[in-house]
């Protein structure tokens, strides 16, 4: 019962109210019935002449026996008739309760498929109509109040999010530029200092490429309306990340083209992340493909490299922030577990999705999904 949803609670709550009612009817029903039966009878034996008695039994074949069959075939059939019409009743009166709960719980279903529509940046638009039915509006009202508290948290996340990682920039290029400053000015260093300074300056690096990420991602805002070309977007990408593919010996390949609206500068943000965690976690001498296919009213893109693969129980993990399957290796490659929380963000904003397609020890794809421009 409480795996049932509420119109199958009403309409079994409604049956079974209306069958109790109609069976308690029928059995007053038969029961006066053949009580006016038998007193018809009981008059009908005292007109005759014969009349030996003044109570009338249609069980007694000592009476007339005619009349005695009348009498208790239409007592039988009185009673049959009765208890087919309670059935039909009853199954009639569930059918309309089905139908009639379906039709006052119709509020309820729009509000649990606007629910399902609420995402983190589409919280003002998914503000309820307030003038519904008088039980709905208390859950309304507070629905949309639990968007707005919703709304400033979110907003006051990016705001410090991106004031954090603005103020981080400045310190951070001038510890930098000392850094290398000192090592240019001091050539002749011994070992133990410059690895120590080697160090420091990666670090530094790392904390800088965290911090523009941080301050991209805080300033996400609606999708603009451009209109991109996928493929010569991906050949740009190729250029900027080839002096990196060739220092690992990586081939790139892409393949297919596409046409959507959204960002280019996020797309473009999209795709780089992708290829560049393809290069930089792959297999010395591997390569790299992009594939753009157009299927229906969606665009899919699959980056696949030749790495040795990511686990089954990470796989979903990867689009966390800060989530990194080989803290070792990222930190070899410079990787602060950004990338791809990045690229996750950036899908869900323009309405796509990005997700493991596939992986193993041969390599892996990672596949996303976008709207594509339509030409009606």
């Amino acid at each position: 019962m409480k795996k049932l949803s509420l119109q199958w609670r009403i309409t079994i709550m409604t049956v079974l109210l209306i069958g109790i009612a109609c069976v308690s009817m029928e059995l007053l029903l038969c029961r006066s019935g053949i009580h006016y039966m038998d007193s018809i009878g009981e008059s009908l034996q005292d007109l005759t002449p014969e009349g030996e008695t003044d109570f009338f039994d249609p069980e007694t074949v000592d009476q007339d026996q005619d009349l005695t069959i009348i009498i208790y075939g239409a007592q039988e059939s009185f009673c049959i008739t009765n208890w087919y019409i309670t059935a039909i009743v009853i199954v009639l009166s569930g059918i309309l309760a089905y139908f009639v709960s379906g039709h006052a719980l119709k509020p309820l279903r729009s509000f649990s498929a606007q629910v399902e529509k609420v995402q983190i940046n589409n919280l003002t638009d998914m503000k309820m109509n307030e003038k519904l039915l008088p039980e709905f509006y208390r859950l309304s009202h507070s629905f949309n109040q639990m968007l707005d508290r919703l709304n400033q948290a979110f907003a006051a996340q990016r705001q410090f999010t991106g004031n954090a990682a603005h103020e981080l920039c400045t310190p951070l290029a001038l510890m930098q530029a000392q850094l290398e400053l000192f090592s240019a000015e001091h050539p002749d260093i011994n070992a133990e200092t410059a690895e120590f300074l080697r160090l420091l300056g990666e670090q530094t690096e790392r904390l800088t490429q965290m911090s523009k990420t941080l301050l991209e991602m805080s300033s996400l805002q609606q999708a603009r309306n451009d209109q991109i070309h996928l493929a010569p977007m991906i050949e740009e990408i190729f250029t900027d990340l080839a002096p990196l593919a060739e220092k690992r010996g990586i081939t790139l390949e892409q393949d297919g083209d596409g046409v959507m609206t959204g960002s280019d500068a996020l797309i473009y943000r999209l795709l780089f992340n992708l290829t560049e965690n393809a290069i930089k976690y792959n297999r010395t001498n591997g390569s790299v493909r992009v594939c753009v296919t157009r299927e229906d009213t969606n665009i899919h893109i699959y980056v696949t490299d030749t790495g040795c693969g990511i686990p089954a129980e990470f796989q979903r993990s990867i689009f966390q922030p800060f989530f990194r399957v080989d803290k070792s290796r990222s930190r070899e490659y410079g990787g602060a577990g950004l990338g791809l929380s990045l690229v996750w963000e950036i899908a869900d904003l323009h309405g796509g999705s990005v997700r493991v397609a596939e992986s193993s020890k041969q390599g892996t794809t990672i596949a996303v999904e976008l709207p594509a421009l339509s030409y009606s």
